[in-house]
């Protein structure tokens, strides 16, 4: 995410901070009886992550410290994430292998390098596969005109359309050092709230508990047609609120995309 005009909501994917008529907000769990548990008792997932920057590279610290077993990938090969691997103890790997038997992949890389994934990307993935996507579009900064976004796609079927399997769009208008400093227990006071975008139901609910037990609670945004609500400058981005003022904020979404971001 890149910085907008209010200070207090800068962009996610930097060093600062990425239709329900009425967007609702609540926790969801399973469950399911995992043959291995985190040291919190949930299920242990294997996890691919693409894209080692800020965003990525912190839900690999926050995924790993869960106990999850992270894969993590970025454009110029695992032998440049050695550190990150020291760190937390993830898997480097190509990008080409980061989504081989994943439950969950996330895809968090520049939105003009979506189409430069590997072809098959996800063909190896566990069934039923979640596909986390939390790109932003900069035409200006970074990624150049893509029309069909300039023509009113949102951001994430673009992205779908790309890799040929449905995304749930999360994290894109999150402060990348919220998603360590931030975190807080079920129920704590002072909890924020994350929207959280999606066609698929089940892939949905597995990545609203995923959020949950990383420390912040969820609002369900609607689906991906519905997720230009949370794009780049409008009032939930970058907004660090709980679950009823992250649902207001998206109820209050403009429907035009913002002069700033338009190429």
């Amino acid at each position: 995410m890149r910085r907008r005009g209010a200070a207090h909501r800068p962009a996610a994917h930097g060093t600062t901070p990425g239709e329900n008529t009425a967007p609702h907000s609540h926790s969801t769990r399973t469950n399911t009886a995992p043959h291995q548990e985190t040291p919190s008792g949930g299920h242990i997932m294997k996890i691919g992550i693409i894209g080692a920057g800020n965003i990525g590279g912190n839900l690999t610290r926050r995924l790993t410290a869960l106990g999850h077993d992270v894969s993590v990938a970025n454009s110029r090969g695992p032998h440049t994430l050695g550190d990150l691997a020291d760190e937390t103890g993830a898997t480097p790997v190509p990008a080409a292998e980061a989504a081989r038997g994943a439950e969950v992949v996330v895809i968090a890389i520049p939105l003009s390098a979506v189409p430069d994934l590997p072809s098959g990307l996800l063909d190896g993935a566990a069934q039923g596969v979640a596909v986390i996507d939390t790109g932003n579009y900069y035409p200006r900064e970074r990624d150049g005109r893509i029309d069909a976004i300039e023509d009113g796609l949102t951001e994430s079927r673009w992205t779908e359309q790309q890799i040929g399997h449905p995304v749930i769009k999360a994290f894109n208008g999150t402060y990348a050092h919220n998603i360590i400093d931030a975190a807080r227990p079920q129920g704590a006071s002072g909890r924020f709230a994350l929207p959280v975008a999606g066609d698929d139901e089940a892939a949905k609910r597995v990545v609203r508990e995923l959020i949950d037990a990383i420390g912040f609670d969820t609002v369900d945004a609607g689906g991906i047609d519905d997720s230009w609500r949370q794009q780049p400058d409008t009032p939930v981005y970058g907004l660090s609120a709980d679950a009823d003022g992250i649902a207001k904020a998206l109820a209050d979404a403009p429907r035009e995309r913002p002069a700033a971001f338009r190429a």
